[in-house]
Parts: C-alpha cells; sequence; structure tokens
C-alpha cells in the first residue's frame, strides 16, 4: 500500500473511533480515506467561510466573529471584535492574502521541533493557521486548522486541509477534543488584554488534561531594534478604535509618521532570520542596540524606557503594483483610506495592528488560570513562546 494511502487509511480508522468518544456522527466521504466528523449539534454558518466542513464542533452555537456595532455587544464582552482588529487585521490579511501567503513557507525550528515531538496519532488544531504551512507537517499525526481570514482559509482549502473560518477568542470546537493546539503569531493580533487572555483559555479549553499549546507572539525586545524606527507607534486618535477595560496604552505623539519598510526586511517575513546567541531558558540576548538616531521622532528618543514600554504599533506590509490583488480588493482599500500608495517602492501599502509582548507578560496572562502550567519559556527570533500544559 502507497505510504499516503497507508497514513489516510490509518487517520480514518482513528477518527471514526474518536468520533464515537466525542459523541458525533461520521461520515466516510471522496475515496473513503477520510473520515470527515460532523457536528451532531447546530452547524456554524460562516459568511465568507470555506467549503470545508466543521470539525468537532462545540455544543454550542459559537459565531466566528461579532460586531459590536451590529450584535449590540457591550465594550466589556471579549467575544465582540474591536474596530482596530477588524479594520487593521481581518481586512488587511483578507486583502494581501496570497501575496502573505507566497511569503510564508518556511518553518520555524521550534515550531517543528513541537510538531516532530507529538505522540502519533495525535489530533492537533492550528489556531490562526494563516495559509496551513504547518497543517500536515507531522505525517504521523491529524491536524485541523483555522483562521478569521476566509481568504488565508481558501487558500488551505486549496491546499487539501480541513479547515474553517473561526475567531480564535471563540473557537468553534468542543472541550477536550485534541491531543495539542499551537497559535503562531496571532495573539499579538488581539488588541485588548482580555482578549488575548480569553484567546489562551480557549486553546486550553479545546485539548484534553495532559495536551500541550505552544503559543508564540512578537517581542517587544526585538533583536533588530532599526525595525521599531520603521513601525509606527498607535496615537491618542486611535484610542477611541479599541473597546473593554483591557485596551492598549498610548504613548507616543500623533504627530509620527509612517515610514514603510519592504516585507523581506519585516520580522517573520519570508525572508529567515539568522539565529540569534540566545538563552533559552527565557532570557534575552545581550547588547541588544537602541533604536538607531534616523528616522521618526521615536527612534531619536533617548528614553530606553519608552521604547520598552510601547507595545502597540502599526507594523506596513507593500503589496507590490504588480500582484494581481491590487487591482481587486486593494482598488477599495485605496478608496476607502486603508490603503495607500508608496509610489517610490511601487506598492499599495497597508497597516497592521500589533501589540508586541514584553518579557514575561504571556506567563502573567497564563498566571490567574487554574488548569494549566508553564512546562517551558524560550525567546527566539524577536518571539516570546510559551509551552502549556492542560492540568483539569
Amino acid at each position: 500500500m502507497p505510504q499516503a494511502s497507508y497514513w489516510a487509511s490509518r487517520v480514518s480508522k482513528r477518527f471514526c473511533r474518536t468520533s464515537k468518544i466525542f459523541g458525533l456522527s461520521s461520515v466516510v466521504s471522496g475515496s473513503g480515506h477520510h473520515c470527515r466528523l460532523f457536528s451532531a449539534m447546530k452547524e456554524i454558518k460562516v459568511k465568507g467561510g470555506s467549503n470545508a466542513d466543521p470539525h468537532l464542533l462545540n455544543d454550542e452555537a459559537h459565531a466566528p466573529q461579532l460586531s459590536c456595532a451590529t450584535q449590540g455587544c457591550s465594550a466589556s464582552n471579549v467575544q465582540c471584535t474591536p474596530e482596530i482588529e477588524k479594520k487593521y487585521v481581518h481586512r488587511v490579511y483578507d486583502a494581501i492574502a496570497p501575496h502573505f501567503s507566497s511569503t510564508r513557507f518556511a518553518k520555524w525550528p521550534k515550531v517543528a521541533s513541537f510538531l516532530s515531538s507529538l505522540p502519533r496519532g495525535s489530533l492537533i488544531l492550528d489556531a490562526g493557521c494563516g495559509n496551513g504551512k504547518y497543517l500536515g507537517f507531522n505525517l504521523n499525526c491529524f491536524f485541523i486548522g483555522c483562521d478569521i481570514s476566509p481568504q488565508l482559509i481558501k487558500i488551505c482549502n486549496e491546499r487539501g486541509h480541513e479547515v474553517l473560518v473561526a475567531d480564535a477568542v471563540n473557537l468553534p470546537y468542543r472541550t477536550g477534543f485534541g491531543d495539542a493546539a499551537i497559535s503562531i503569531a496571532v495573539l499579538h493580533h488581539l488588541s485588548t488584554e482580555n482578549r488575548r487572555k480569553k484567546a489562551i483559555e480557549e486553546l486550553l479549553r479545546v485539548v484534553k488534561k495532559g495536551g500541550l499549546v505552544l503559543i508564540t507572539v512578537w517581542a517587544v525586545e526585538q533583536e533588530d531594534k532599526s525595525l521599531l524606527t520603521k513601525w509606527m507607534p498607535l496615537s491618542e486618535k486611535y484610542v477611541e478604535e479599541w473597546v473593554g477595560p483591557g485596551s492598549p496604552r498610548v504613548r507616543s505623539p500623533s504627530s509620527l509618521a509612517l515610514e514603510s519598510i519592504p516585507e523581506m526586511n519585516e520580522n517573520n517575513s519570508g525572508t529567515c532570520l539568522k539565529d540569534s546567541k540566545v538563552n533559552f531558558t527565557g532570557s534575552m540576548p545581550e547588547n541588544i542596540p537602541l533604536p538607531s538616531q534616523s528616522g521618526n521622532d521615536f527612534a531619536n528618543c533617548n528614553d530606553e524606557n519608552l521604547w520598552k514600554t510601547q507595545q502597540e504599533y502599526f507594523v506596513p506590509w507593500h503589496l507590490p503594483y504588480h500582484r494581481a490583488e491590487v487591482s481587486g480588493t486593494s482598488a477599495g482599500a485605496l478608496a476607502s483610506g486603508l490603503a495607500k500608495k508608496d509610489d517610490k517602492k511601487a506598492a499599495v501599502v497597508y497597516n497592521r495592528y500589533y501589540h508586541v509582548f514584553s518579557e514575561g507578560e504571556l506567563e502573567r496572562l497564563v498566571s490567574g488560570m487554574d488548569n494549566a502550567v508553564v512546562v517551558d519559556r524560550f525567546y527566539d527570533k524577536s518571539n516570546w513562546c510559551i509551552v502549556l500544559e492542560k492540568t483539569m
């Protein structure tokens, strides 16, 4: 039997058994090698979602996204999506999805090592899977994924992955269904502390007792401090964009201008950064330079504490004029002001919202959760990372 068919058969048998454990009905589709799992409860209808069937759905009617404006949500409801996320995360990634996907192919060694270490037959959720570059990485395991961007989910679906559109703070999966979950470069796009904490709680909820969760986020302590001169610290005028008591701190003057950079020079881009000399017990590498003394006023500030405490940024993404997307979604984005042209770089520039994490911030978010322990923490390629184990 060919290897692909062998493993597909193994997966089919395993998940047909799993469906009984979780009280789901199973249906064999296609060639019979894949056992698709359907919730016995209410299906979720996702606007703009993929054609993939929901997997192991929660018996509550989870919606992928709640709009505070249209659903009448209170500001304290962490499942309401703030306008800044809808505008500068969701809409942007939908607009740049094909180009973004073309730069996302290299696997981070630490993520690859985590996935490779999981036992054979593990069921793994990639929450915020993007273009699905980690889905199927370990051929001995079974992967499912979700992302808030329908356009990225469309790319995953075209690649044959089992995916659906879902919100990180409101995952539509049943409690305790998975053996492990990963959240790679996702939480820094959530604009309030309460929403970031809720996303972690959701990752823990969907794995079983003893299950592992790997989370990575961009760090305040960037190895290349010159990047900070290319990002725009958020100003007072954006305060009204947030909802909820966990609103970000605002520190920079509203007059600061955006200095754009090509995506290949950006942290976490398709171009691999050189491995840094870091202490994987969690401490920062020594002798990281201060922001360069050129560029915007923020970079010229001599107050080291200022750039260490500034955590809210717009990070630009350059979509080249020659990309097909420019004639589609980007035309509307330019007309509405969501994007702007940079003729010098021959690109349409979008701003993406980021909350960059300080050392220990991830651990503090978890500290009040009684169902998890931190089993590993480390700094890797300008990211803070933790591994959690669900204890109950």
